[in-house]
């Protein structure tokens, strides 16, 4: 399962647009339009979004699990990835995610924003549909593993987008926020559905959870201390004058995102390090890193660390800078 497969390349085009979409649906865009969102357009969207990528995508990843249907066979189709291969397919959870963020976004800022509904409706439809195309171009799933991610993801968004005021007035108001938002996913991951053999799953969802119980706790310590949000007036500001405010949402997003990825490498190598010391083995060791009492802890600290950053440190560090 490890060994990628020869191909030729006939049509560049494709190859590159599907092989950019895949990106779409994996951390590289999580860590980059989520905090984009949060540090330069609106606070409220952002915490929505959230919020329904982590539930939409955890429901997902067990889902995977639980039924276990196997991958599209090879041969006859070509793979261009590795890691995923040795995931179980239905549901697609690039669909779900690419659906869940691409339509939460766009319900959330159409009320808020002034632009063409179709505009909207249109820019959300393409890049999911981008996103689910591409699992079908790399060999990853069958079309119905991606109709089926994008199904259960639209009924997932339908049945929360009626608690989306009431969930986001609980998670920034509520005493036990912080301790419900750690615990819960903590439990969750420990108690994640066991395999026969080893899939990534278990540690893709670890970090999932982790980043959203760090951005929900920072989300409520922000209300609690009434930290400055991003409105929706200094979005539209940037609109009616983007020459002069590119400038600060470019800065705002490379500063934010060179702290983010510090922070996770330093919380990735002490953590590392610590369980290393406690269960005895080097920190390049993979197989000992796959361990239930090892990934859980080391991806729960490491990317509840980046979403507490990214919510609460970089916004200070904006403010201090006078971004």
């Amino acid at each position: 399962q490890g060994c990628p497969q020869k191909y030729v390349v006939k049509n560049y085009f494709y190859y590159y647009l599907f092989k950019f979409s895949a990106a779409l649906g994996e951390e590289i865009f999580y860590i980059t339009f989520l905090p984009f969102t949060y540090w330069n357009i609106d606070h409220s969207v952002s915490r929505r979004m959230i919020i329904v990528w982590s539930i939409v995508m955890y429901i997902g990843q067990v889902s995977k699990d639980i039924l276990k249907w196997p991958r599209p066979l090879s041969p006859p189709v070509v793979k261009l990835e590795v890691r995923t291969n040795a995931e179980y397919g239905m549901p697609s959870t690039h669909a779900m995610a690419a659906t869940a963020i691409s339509f939460s976004f766009f319900i959330a800022t159409m009320n808020q924003y002034k632009y063409p509904f179709e505009l909207g409706l249109a820019a959300a439809f393409v890049f999911s549909t981008l996103v689910c195309l591409s699992r079908l171009y790399t060999g990853m799933h069958t079309v119905l593993d991606v109709i089926g991610g994008a199904v259960i993801s639209a009924v997932l968004l339908m049945l929360l987008y009626p608690a989306w005021d009431t969930i986001d007035h609980l998670l920034l108001t509520s005493p036990f926020c912080p301790l419900f938002s750690i615990v819960v996913p903590l439990v969750l991951c420990y108690n994640y559905p066991k395999l026969d053999y080893y899939s990534p799953t278990r540690g893709d969802t670890t970090t999932i959870l982790g980043a959203a119980a760090g951005a929900t706790v920072g989300f409520w310590l922000n209300n609690q201390y009434t930290v400055p949000a991003y409105t929706s007036k200094s979005f539209q500001l940037a609109f009616s004058l983007i020459a002069s405010k590119m400038t600060v949402v470019l800065a705002r997003f490379f500063i934010g995102i060179l702290v983010v990825l510090l922070t996770r490498w330093l919380m990735k190598s002490v953590v590392l390090g610590v369980l290393g010391y406690r269960y005895k083995f080097p920190i390049r060791d993979l197989e000992a890193r796959r361990r239930l009492e090892v990934e859980v802890p080391y991806k729960f600290i490491t990317y509840s660390s980046v979403g507490f950053t990214a919510t609460v440190i970089v916004p200070q560090l904006h403010e201090l800078l006078g971004l």
